[in-house]
Order: C-alpha cells, then sequence, then structure tokens
C-alpha cells in the first residue's frame, strides 16, 4: 500500500505495540509457552517508571511493559483499566519533525520535544484525546 498521490506518509512502520501487565515474568512466559516467542530485548525505562520486554515479530516488536513504581504512567493506566493495549508506536525518520506535523495540524502532545526512548530510540508520545482514544509514540530509530 502506498500514501495518497502527492503526500509521502510520516508512519514508516509499525515499531510495536504495547500491552501494559502487572506481572511481567508471567507474561513473558505466557508468550514463551503459548508462541515460542522469545524476548528480543529487555531494559527498565527509568524515566518512564517501567520494565519492558520487547518480543519480536516480523520488523516490529510487542513490548510488554510493567511498572516499576506506584507514580508512573503506567502503574495509573493498570489503575484505571487493568491490563492490556496501552499504546501503538510507529517508526518516523524525524521524531522532531513528525512531532512538528502534529503539532501544526492542531493534535494534541504529550511530548513537546523529543525525548531518549529505550533501545538507543528518540520518542515522542501524541496525546489519545486528539488520535481518537489512542496513545501514539512516535519512534525514531538510533543513527
Amino acid at each position: 500500500m502506498t500514501a495518497p498521490a502527492g503526500r509521502d506518509s510520516m508512519l514508516c512502520a509499525i515499531d510495536h505495540v504495547a500491552i501494559a501487565v502487572r506481572d511481567l515474568e508471567a507474561a513473558v512466559d505466557y508468550y514463551r509457552t503459548t508462541f515460542g516467542a522469545e524476548v528480543a530485548h529487555r531494559e527498565v525505562v527509568g524515566s518512564d517508571g517501567v520494565e519492558e520486554a520487547l518480543i519480536a515479530v516480523a520488523g516490529s516488536y510487542i513490548q510488554l511493559v510493567s511498572p516499576t513504581r506506584d507514580d508512573s504512567p503506567v502503574a495509573r493506566f493498570l489503575e484505571r483499566r487493568g491490563e492490556g493495549l496501552h499504546h501503538v508506536g510507529y517508526r518516523v525518520e524525524d521524531c522532531a519533525a513528525a512531532i512538528d506535523a502534529v503539532r501544526r495540524s492542531g493534535g494534541h502532545l504529550i511530548d513537546e520535544v523529543p525525548r531518549p526512548g529505550s533501545r538507543g530510540t528518540t520518542v515522542a508520545f501524541v496525546h489519545p484525546k486528539g488520535a481518537f482514544g489512542t496513545l501514539i509514540e512516535l519512534v525514531q530509530e538510533p543513527g
């Protein structure tokens, strides 16, 4: 599928689908036992108060994410909504340019400037209020 004529999409690929879980070990075990999937990357992201386990699926990831502290956004999400789909991460070539495009289109940003993400990426979040109820993460690969 290609972008509409005369317009290039800023979204390069789905980087990940994030699933909020209370017990990261149980979730990792579920994916391993049920699907034979193994963790490709694991990291604590202290600034977000989460630990993540990435499971590679083709050129994307399932990101299992669990809070490391009670005041993290994922902890609040689990408290309000329970386990399940948390956000969708889209790969972009230039995170700053993508933020600017969201701003120009009247979208609501959580991150006004790009910031460090896991795996050495640069990221920014778009608020679900302006994105049809979906929290969106813009992900720029390192390098």
